[in-house]
């Protein structure tokens, strides 16, 4: 890459300038089916408050940030009721169907506002409660890091693998009819090198809204922002982040939650 900038596969040039906003922005769209919940998992309550309460209080209480992009289902009657979507940080836009179509709306409507400065996104899920601001301080020196070094074109959270990792392969059962499978082992991975990628991820406005367009256009596999970014030839930057940052997803992953954030906030409080 050209050390001038960021030079763009799809031909584009990001050039930094003195003057850094950091916006985050939260996919908050989806329903969370595999909650089993009328109720969206983004409004489940841990620990007194809802889950995207949480997130975005843990985003809100690091002084970096200015701005908060929350993209909402069209249908969401939920978040205004919050206390804290009153909050003048807090902007809401209207997501899409998937992920990365919230993400995009969220891209659209701040490349649409005037800008004097460098913009860097930093993308976090909606149901990842338990951030700690050490690992938030951790991933915003990729922006500093820039500075002296233009090729370094963000990064996201990520922790490495301990367990034992397994492909599966699906064979169908002699006995039963042909439209019941087993779920057996094809292989055992080896789990060196590989990671769990967690977010938030951070990256340049520009260049991740040029990357992330290109690949939904191309109908590539993007599961978060960072594939999108792979997909156009770059390499961000893992950060190690704690592993109890975790994605509520499953029913269990609630008491999982409370208990994360109830030792969060004593060590907050110590």
């Amino acid at each position: 890459m050209n050390n001038s900038g960021f030079h763009s596969p799809i031909g584009h040039t990001l050039i930094d300038s003195p003057l850094t906003e950091i916006v985050a922005l939260i996919p908050a769209a989806g329903i969370g089916s595999r909650m089993k919940s009328d109720c969206p998992k983004q409004y489940l309550k841990v620990a007194g408050k809802t889950i995207l309460e949480h997130t975005l209080a843990a985003l809100l209480e690091h002084p970096r940030i200015q701005r908060i992009i929350v993209a909402l289902n069209p249908a969401d009657t939920q978040f205004e009721q919050l206390n804290i979507a009153s909050d003048p940080r807090i902007i809401t836009v209207i997501g899409g169907e998937e992920r990365a179509d919230s993400v995009l709306a969220g891209l659209n409507y701040l490349s649409g506002l005037p800008a004097d400065r460098t913009i860097w996104v930093l993308v976090h899920d909606a149901a990842r409660p338990c951030l700690h601001r050490e690992d938030l301080d951790n991933l915003l020196c990729l922006i500093d890091q820039n500075v002296d070094s233009p090729d370094v074109c963000g990064g996201l959270l990520a922790s490495p693998v301990r367990d034992t990792m397994k492909r599966m392969v699906s064979q169908p059962v002699k006995e039963s009819p042909s439209t019941n499978h087993h779920t057996v082992i094809d292989h055992t991975v080896d789990r060196n090198g590989l990671w769990h990628a967690l977010t938030p991820q951070l990256f340049p406005l520009q260049l991740l809204r040029d990357c992330l367009s290109k690949a939904l256009a191309e109908q590539a596999c993007i599961t978060d922002e960072s594939s999108a970014l792979e997909y156009c030839g770059y390499r961000p930057v893992l950060v190690n982040g704690r592993a109890d940052n975790i994605k509520v997803t499953q029913p269990e992953d609630l008491a999982l939650a409370e208990f994360y954030l109830s030792r969060k906030s004593k060590e907050s409080i110590v």
